[in-house]
């Protein structure tokens, strides 16, 4: 070989070596992802997604406490909030911290979930929110290592009619807890997981007992006209096949208890005189909500 076509094959072989060890420099970044460690920081962190053509947000946040495969509780705001005014008003974060899980918040289109006859834009739009929720718990788990037995759904007002809707139409949820709402939605073949519902005997704009609240839409008819509570809770406990339920009072606190088959329960908690608000006493609903989801898993 001739001293020039030496060096050639020389130079070739270095830069040869130069890039095999950066691409594998590169492999070795890329190897945590890879592997399935966490690519969400500790903390409060902001992410997007495209679902129907629309540019979607959602909050999540992860305790530095949070398990290897971590349980996932997504909580959806009620109409006219936000996943940043959810994350600061129902305590979730904080039992987080204690409980080793992660936690999202996803946004509304126009402050507005589609539960069906209620609410807002996102009802008259007829946004497929359910699956949404589906698609941000699918692009958690790309990110983050959760336990796909152990995710559930919470949320107040609109937030838990849709709750309500996603335990009808989605699989992927091993219990929810809807906080001030009616099921709003045709439901004619409820999945099989366990729910916890929290209302007050004397919320005004979704009444325990059924039928039209005290807010109305612009064209002068109720923004929630559903059943009552305690039918809601009749139709869940059907679906999944229970035991009678058993009922304790405490109080204000009116507990009705019924087992299911595969160890999910059907619960309904009714607060004497409570509105429509997120309890905190004499009922906390946030630690309550999560002594629930911690004993049903899927």
């Amino acid at each position: 070989m001739t001293r020039p076509r030496f060096r050639m094959l020389a130079a070739v072989i270095v830069i040869g070596a130069i890039v095999l060890g950066g691409a594998l420099i590169a492999v070795e970044r890329r190897a945590p992802e890879a592997h399935g460690e966490p690519a969400i920081k500790v903390g409060t962190s902001t992410h997007s997604l495209t679902f129907g053509g629309l540019d979607r947000s959602f909050r999540i946040y992860r305790p530095a406490t949070a398990a290897r495969r971590a349980p996932l509780v997504v909580v959806l705001h009620g109409g006219f909030g936000s996943a940043r005014q959810a994350e600061k008003a129902y305590g979730w974060d904080q039992q987080a911290e204690a409980g080793g899980f992660v936690v999202a918040y996803p946004d509304a289109v126009r402050r507005s979930w589609n539960a069906g006859s209620c609410c807002g834009g996102a009802a008259s739009a007829n946004l497929n929110d359910v699956g949404f929720v589906d698609a941000v718990v699918r692009t958690i788990a790309r990110l983050t290592p959760i336990d796909s037995r152990r995710v559930y759904a919470t949320g107040m007002s609109n937030g838990a009619m849709l709750a309500l809707r996603i335990a009808c139409e989605s699989t992927t949820f091993a219990a929810v807890a809807p906080v001030a709402g009616t099921l709003v939605t045709a439901c004619p073949a409820p999945r099989k997981m366990s729910v916890l519902q929290v209302h007050g005997t004397a919320d005004p704009r979704v009444p325990y007992g059924g039928g039209p609240g005290q807010a109305f839409s612009l064209d002068g008819k109720a923004r929630v006209d559903g059943p009552a509570i305690p039918a809601v809770n009749a139709t869940f406990r059907a679906a999944n096949g229970c035991a009678p339920p058993r009922t304790t009072v405490t109080g204000t606190v009116t507990t009705s208890s019924a087992q299911c088959p595969g160890g999910r329960e059907v619960r309904l908690v009714s607060l004497a005189g409570g509105g429509h608000d997120w309890p905190t006493s004499p009922y906390h609903a946030t630690a309550e909500i999560w002594r629930f989801f911690a004993a049903h898993p899927r």
